[in-house]
C-alpha cells in the first residue's frame, strides 16, 4: 500500500536558510527506489508535505539528540524490539527534535507495524511509513542526498542569475515595473507589492492571471499571510530598519525553496531601487510626475493609483475588468457612487491628507501639468455635491491654497461610466486652466460652468474644428508678429474692451488702435461686428484648446 496524497493539514516547516532546498516526505515516496520497497503510511498521513533536508539511518534508541530538524530517520528498529516504553519515547524524541519522518524497514524487529509507535506518531502528527520488502536504506540514502546536492546547486545557480539580472536593470536605470515583469517571468506566475495593510501597490504577471488573482484578494491576501495558500510565497520589504511592504508569488508550481530565494532576491532588488530612486520609479521622472522619489511607501501608492486612473481615462482597458484593481487598492467599488475630480494642485499628499480628514475614501493620483486626479468612492446616500464642495473647501483653507480649482464631473453610479467622468473633469480643468476669469469661478467648477470655453474644449479634437480654427486665423497664425495673437486674445476675453486691453498690455490706447486695425486687416474680419467678433473668439478658442 503507497501513500496517498495529503488532503489537509499545514507542515510544520523546520527553520532553515531561505535557499536551501529540500524534498517533501511525499516526493522521497514516489521515488521508484522507495516504491519497490512497498511502502505504506501507517500515521501522520496529512503531514507528507512536510519537507526532508536530509536522510539519516540510525538505529540508537535515543536517535533524536543528534538531529538537528527536518531529516527523514530510516530505521529498523532492532534496539526497541520487545519495549513498548522505548519504542513510545522513540517517536516522542524524533516529534521534539522536529524530524520530518520515520521510516522502519519491517523484518525480524518488527515483522507487523507496531501498534505503540504508531498511535505515538498519530498523537504527535509525526509521518511513519513502514516497508512491507526489505530495502537496502544506503540506496535510498544516496538517492536522496544527490538529489538535494543538485538542487542545492541549482538554488545557488538561480540565486546568482536572479541577483545579477535584477542588479543588472537596476544600473541600466530601468523602471521596478521591468524588475516585476522579470521575477514574474522566473516564477511563472503573478507578482504582487503590497503594503502592510494588504493594499496593492504595483502587480506583474500574465493579465488575466493577475485579474484572477485580485478578484478575491482581500480573501487571499489572508490565506497567504496565514501561510494556509498553496504556492503562495512572500517575502517583506524592509528598508532602513523599517517594514513597509511585501512580496507576494501567486501559485509559484516549482520548488517552495527556489521560491523562496526568488521572492528574497525580488524583495533585495526592490528594496534596491527604493533606495536609489532609480529609473522611472522614480515619481518626477515621467509625464505628470510630482516630484520626489520612490523612498516612500505613499509614492508606491501614488503610482498604483496613477496607473490605475490612466488606464480607465485612455480606455484601453475595459472599465470592468479595472474593478479588481480598484478593489485591491483599497477603493470601495461594491454599491457606490464615484465622484471623478482634477485639482489645480501637484501636492498629492495634501488631497491625500485632506481626505482623511474628512473620512473620504478614494484615491488620489498626479496627473500633467501640475494637476492630480482624485476618484471619490460614496455610499449612494451621501450628498455627492455637499461633500466635493466641502472637500474643495476644506482644500482652499490653506493660505498657499487659497485660488486652487477643483474640476468635477457629475457623480457616476455605475463604475463602467467612471472613465467617461474622469475625461470629463479633465475637460472642465483644460477650460478654466487659461481662463482669464479662473479667479473668479467657484471652488467646484463643472462643464456648465465654463460654457462656450467648454464646449470648444469638448471638440478640439474634431477635424472641422480645427480647420475652422485655422481657417479663420490664418492670417495671425502666418504672420510675423506674435504679438498680435495675444493682444487678439486679451481683447476677446476682456469683451473688448479697449481700456482693459491696453492696460493689461501696458501699451497706449493709440498703440491699441494701431494694433487692433493690423489685426483685422490680417484677418479681413471688422471687430465691432459682433458676429465677426464671435467667429473669431471661437477660432481663437479652438485653437487654444489644441495648441493646450
Amino acid at each position: 500500500m503507497t501513500a496517498t496524497p495529503a488532503t489537509s493539514g499545514t507542515p510544520a516547516v523546520p527553520a532553515q536558510q531561505p535557499w536551501e532546498p529540500a524534498l517533501s516526505v511525499r516526493q522521497v515516496l514516489g521515488l521508484e527506489r522507495v516504491l519497490a520497497g512497498q511502502p505504506e503510511v501507517v500515521a501522520g498521513a496529512h503531514r507528507l508535505d512536510r519537507p526532508v533536508r536530509w536522510v539519516h539511518v540510525a538505529e540508537a534508541a535515543d536517535v533524536g539528540v543528534m538531529l538537528s530538524g527536518g531529516e527523514m530517520v530510516l530505521t529498523t528498529g532492532v534496539l526497541l524490539a520487545g519495549d513498548e516504553d522505548k519504542q513510545g519515547e522513540y517517536i516522542r524524541s524524533l516529534h521534539r527534535a522536529e524530524a520530518a519522518a520515520v521510516v522502519l524497514g519491517l523484518g525480524r524487529a518488527f515483522p507487523a507495524p507496531p501498534d505503540v509507535m504508531r498511535r505515538a506518531a498519530d498523537r504527535c502528527g509525526l509521518p511513519m511509513v513502514v516497508l512491507h520488502r526489505p530495502f537496502p536504506f544506503a540506496e535510498l540514502t544516496e538517492e536522496v542526498q544527490s538529489r538535494l546536492l543538485r538542487r542545492k546547486f541549482a538554488a545557488v545557480s538561480l540565486s546568482e542569475a536572479v541577483r545579477t539580472e535584477l542588479t543588472g536593470l537596476i544600473t541600466a536605470g530601468a523602471p521596478v515595473q521591468r524588475l516585476l515583469d522579470e521575477v514574474a517571468r522566473h516564477g511563472g506566475c503573478p507578482v504582487v507589492v503590497t503594503n502592510l495593510a494588504h493594499r496593492v501597490l504595483a502587480t506583474a504577471g500574465e493579465r488575466p492571471a493577475v485579474d484572477d488573482v485580485l478578484r478575491d484578494w482581500e480573501r487571499i491576501a489572508r490565506q497567504a499571510g496565514a501561510g494556509t495558500a498553496d504556492g503562495w510565497i512572500r517575502a517583506e520589504l524592509t528598508c532602513r530598519g523599517e517594514r513597509w511592504g511585501r512580496l507576494v508569488l501567486c501559485g509559484y508550481r516549482g520548488d517552495r525553496a527556489a521560491g523562496r530565494l526568488l521572492a528574497e532576491r525580488a524583495a533585495e532588488a526592490l528594496v534596491l531601487h527604493r533606495l536609489l530612486g532609480g529609473g522611472d520609479g522614480r515619481r518626477g521622472a515621467g509625464p505628470g510626475s510630482a516630484g520626489g522619489t520612490w523612498d516612500s511607501p505613499g509614492s508606491w501608492e501614488e503610482q498604483s493609483a496613477r496607473s490605475l486612473l490612466t488606464d480607465l481615462v485612455s480606455g484601453a482597458v475595459p472599465a470592468r475588468q479595472l474593478l479588481p484593481r480598484a478593489r485591491a487598492a483599497g477603493l470601495p467599488v461594491n454599491r457606490r457612487v464615484f465622484v471623478p475630480l482634477v485639482v489645480g494642485t501637484r501636492d498629492t499628499a495634501r488631497l491625500d491628507r485632506v481626505l482623511r480628514l474628512l473620512g473620504l475614501p478614494g484615491i488620489v493620483a498626479g496627473l500633467a501639468d501640475d494637476r492630480a486626479a482624485v476618484l471619490l468612492s460614496l455610499a449612494p446616500d451621501q450628498d455627492a455635491r455637499a461633500l466635493t464642495a466641502h472637500f474643495a473647501a476644506r482644500l482652499r483653507s490653506a493660505a498657499d491654497a487659497a485660488h486652487t480649482v477643483v474640476a468635477a464631473a457629475d457623480a457616476r453610479a455605475d463604475w463602467a461610466d467612471v472613465p467617461a467622468g474622469l475625461r470629463e473633469a479633465q475637460q472642465v480643468a483644460d477650460a478654466v486652466a487659461d481662463s482669464p476669469a479662473a479667479l473668479e469661478l467657484p471652488p467646484v467648477v463643472r462643464l456648465r460652468d465654463v460654457h462656450l470655453r467648454g464646449l470648444v474644449r469638448l471638440l478640439r479634437d474634431d477635424p472641422h474644428v480645427q480647420s475652422f480654427a485655422e481657417r479663420e486665423l490664418d492670417g495671425l497664425l502666418q504672420g510675423p508678429d506674435g504679438d498680435l495673437l495675444s493682444v487678439l486674445r486679451t481683447y476677446l476675453a476682456t469683451g473688448r474692451n479697449k481700456s482693459r486691453t491696453a492696460q493689461l498690455h501696458h501699451v497706449s490706447r493709440p498703440a491699441l488702435y494701431r494694433r487692433l486695425e493690423a489685426i483685422q486687416g490680417h484677418l479681413g474680419v471688422d471687430l465691432d461686428d459682433f458676429e465677426q467678433a464671435a467667429s473669431v473668439h471661437i477660432a481663437l478658442l479652438a485653437h487654444d484648446a489644441q495648441q493646450g
